[in-house]
């Protein structure tokens, strides 16, 4: 993993450009990681709260649905923490999906379902929400409280 400090408070504070093997103990530790540099760069609760999840279900999708847990597959996560901007980038191995293909988790045909709502997760918690390439790349940010 590649690690950045600055103390340049206009420029990058804190960067990771890294790849995981889709192995869901990876991305656990590697968001654990992430959490840990947000609260020491003094992000407030709330806020690392909101870009855990948002990181914790991109980067399990990513490995799960995206990888298919294939430990050979890549997951490439860039973090770029700003003094008042959080921003991501994760990228996989997969097909990728269409976002209006995704079935919206609030209809009462889902709620009971244990999966499918990381993407209203990740697009409330986060300001600004991407899905890329063939979808298998989302770029997100937090603006800091």
């Amino acid at each position: 993993m590649s690690q950045v400090e600055s103390s340049n408070m206009n420029e990058s504070v804190w960067n990771l450009n890294t790849e995981i093997a889709s192995i869901p103990t990876k991305g656990c530790q590697l968001i654990g990681m992430i959490r840990e540099k947000l609260i020491e760069l003094g992000w407030v609760e709330s806020d690392v709260f909101k870009i855990h999840m948002a990181l914790e279900e991109a980067i399990m999708n990513a490995i799960k649905h995206g990888n298919e847990l294939i430990e050979e597959k890549k997951v490439s996560v860039e973090i770029n923490i700003e003094s008042d901007w959080f921003k991501a980038d994760i990228a996989d191995e997969g097909d990728g999906f269409e976002r209006e293909d995704v079935p919206d988790p609030t209809l009462e045909q889902n709620l009971l379902k244990e999966s499918g709502r990381g993407l209203m997760l990740i697009e409330k918690f986060m300001n600004s929400v991407e899905y890329q390439g063939n979808g298998n790349r989302v770029k997100m940010t937090k603006q800091k409280s």
